[in-house]
């Protein structure tokens, strides 16, 4: 059966907060993006060893650092080579808390991919999957809308066409709704097409609005058929993690830049109420699965 998991950051910047809800709610690990207003590239070796502790003495496990890495524009160099350096800190810290599993993305969306896309896009992966064989990591590639990879159809064509052993899928369903209407409902064909390929998961829930708007809701009041989906990773015997990436503010809605963006005070603001709706819609969907 797979684990289930938070973003630290949908809860609190206090990290020794958010660990301590995690427990609450029964949780077996954590996700790490953002804490104490740093992203996981940004802590110095002090805040490395004060997160290492905290999470020791939590007994929870780290699932994924929640990178930001290619976050950028596709062909601007300078970006490249910083990002590269995200991808090194990342991995250097998650080898520090137990996991080799970083996310990842394919830049900042200026057209859907296209055959030519595709290739240049992979062009820039060469040598992100250097490091990754040197490192002994993997990377799992988000389906971002934001982000020229967005549905699970262009992950499919992506994850075939680099063919890299280190480098899997993020499936996160809920993002694939904000994709334009003609793609598919993201379960069970998007699920379907890059089960096989998966080595992580985030749950949130979206739906469209009229006029075309999205907007993000709580996890099971959306258009992704979490109880499906759920049932489906049972069935294929997925044994990574769920990991809840809330986005749903009871009090306010998120900006687009918060979005795509995410992490730092300003996104937390509101977080730990919308994240205790979803923990326990989640866990209510899982005890009927049971």
């Amino acid at each position: 059966m797979f684990k289930l998991a938070c973003f630290t950051d949908e809860i609190s910047q206090d990290l020794s907060h958010a660990l301590s809800v995690c427990k609450e709610f029964g949780l077996d690990g954590i996700e790490l993006r953002s804490a104490w207003g740093k992203g996981p590239h940004e802590n110095d070796t002090g805040d490395v060893a004060k997160i290492k502790g905290l999470i020791e003495e939590s007994g929870l496990e780290v699932a994924c650092i929640a990178s930001p890495f290619f976050k950028c524009d596709l062909g601007d160099e300078s970006a490249y080579k910083d990002h590269l350096g995200i991808l090194r800190r990342s991995i250097d810290l998650g080898r520090q808390l137990g996991t080799n599993v970083i996310r990842g993305f394919t830049f900042w969306r200026t057209a859907d991919p296209d055959d030519g896309l595709y290739d240049e896009i992979i062009k820039w992966f060469a040598e992100p999957v250097k490091i990754l064989d040197s490192e002994g990591a993997v990377l799992g590639i988000e389906n971002e809308a934001a982000c020229h990879i967005g549905s699970a159809q262009e992950l499919r064509v992506f994850l075939d066409r680099l063919g890299a052993d280190r480098v899997k899928g993020i499936w996160d369903p809920s993002n694939q709704v904000y994709m334009p209407d003609e793609v598919p409902m993201p379960v069970p064909g998007g699920y379907e097409l890059i089960k096989d390929d998966i080595v992580h998961v985030h749950m949130k829930d979206s739906k469209r609005l009229p006029g075309g708007d999205r907007t993000h809701v709580p996890v099971g009041d959306g258009e992704v058929d979490w109880p499906q989906q759920f049932a489906l990773l049972k069935k294929d015997n997925y044994q990574g993690y769920c990991s809840l990436e809330t986005h749903w503010r009871p009090s306010d809605e998120l900006t687009e830049e918060l979005m795509n963006q995410p992490g730092g005070e300003k996104y937390t603001e509101g977080a730990e109420a919308g994240s205790r709706v979803c923990l326990q819609n989640i866990q209510g969907m899982l005890r009927d699965l049971a």
